[in-house]
């Protein structure tokens, strides 16, 4: 069963993929799939990663949380 967890910019990336089933697609169509093979995955928040690759973290957030309300 997965825990609940708060998603926020500052979440770990591998955890909120762990956590929230779809995750992953919302992850890899900001970041590309080189992601799921860097080992930063279980470090790094959604805040660097979107600060990486010049993108707005709460439009991420957004999805993500979105997914949560659809299961």
């Amino acid at each position: 069963m997965k825990t609940k967890i708060e998603i926020t910019k500052d979440s770990i990336i591998g955890e909120v993929i762990r956590a929230v089933p779809g995750a992953d697609k919302v992850i890899e169509k900001y970041f590309g799939n080189g992601c799921f093979t860097c080992p930063g995955i279980n470090m790094e928040s959604i805040s660097f990663g979107a600060t990486m690759h010049n993108i707005d973290p709460e439009k991420i957030v957004e999805e993500i949380k979105a997914l949560e309300t659809e299961g």
